[in-house]
């Protein structure tokens, strides 16, 4: 598929997705969004590991593109088109978050509004130390949506999040990383490549005990658990690439005692 208003490539087991709106400082346009949700329905039938999700230009996402509320949701149209409308940003992220593959986001620049949300859904986070992040929407008369609350009270918990949305101040890269919102703080212009070494190493692992781990993560963050641990491990030991992996460690082990 061609995409307008990001890019997609892959390299070996990791796939790219960059923002590509850098006049607009990468805002979420619904055409942006909509792009999203297909890339990610391309991601997901394909047999990539990893995703680095980033965005080209100054920022990472300067948020949703207010000029959308005009031409989207203010302008005469059906309620049902403006529910859309509305929607879309939530249905966005959980694309995103859905995903069966690691997303690693590399974030620089602003951070903004709903491009929190998108990094609230990738399970890894890596930015510049002089990344800026910021939630503006009480500011603008509306309500954090895209269940954009749902996943800062996961990352951050309740009374972080709530002091973040409203007050709308500005966070660092190194209060996030304090939160545990970060896995890692680079030094500036150096995000990507160390989103990149993240997921090349991943990618490197063994597929099912990495996309295992990523499901029962999310179980475990919805309250289930009811997995069955034992048969998971019984699974993973009759897996020809898991059984290839634990022979090539246990190799590795043996010649260093």
């Amino acid at each position: 598929m061609e995409y307008q208003n990001l890019d997609f490539w892959t390299d070996a087991d990791v796939g790219y997705v960059a923002l590509d709106r850098p006049n607009h400082r990468n805002a979420l346009s619904f055409d942006l969004l909509e792009e999203l949700v297909a890339v990610a329905r391309e991601i997901s039938s394909s047999d990539l590991r990893t995703v680095v999700v980033t965005g080209n230009g100054t920022d990472f996402c300067a948020g949703f593109d207010v000029s959308g509320f005009e031409v989207g949701l203010l302008q005469e149209s059906t309620p049902v088109q403006r529910y859309e409308a509305a929607q879309l940003g939530g249905v966005m992220a959980d694309a995103i978050e859905s995903l069966p593959q690691i997303t690693v986001a590399a974030l620089h620049g602003n951070v903004i509004g709903g491009g929190v949300v998108l990094t609230a859904a990738c399970d890894l986070r890596v930015a510049d130390a002089d990344t800026v992040f910021s939630i503006p929407e009480v500011d603008l008369g509306i309500p954090l949506a895209w269940g954009g609350i749902e996943r800062l009270v996961r990352e951050f918990g309740s009374a972080i999040t709530k002091e973040l949305v409203l007050t709308c101040r500005p966070f660092t890269a190194q209060e996030g990383k304090a939160a545990g919102f970060l896995n890692a703080i680079t030094q500036p212009g150096g995000s990507m490549d160390i989103a990149k070494e993240l997921a090349v190493h991943i990618a490197e692992r063994p597929r099912l005990p990495t996309v295992t781990t990523k499901r029962h993560v999310a179980e475990v963050l919805r309250g289930d658990f009811s997995r069955d641990d034992a048969m998971g491990l019984i699974t993973a030991l009759d897996d020809d690439e898991s059984t290839a992996a634990r022979n090539a460690y246990l190799a590795r082990f043996r010649t260093t005692t």
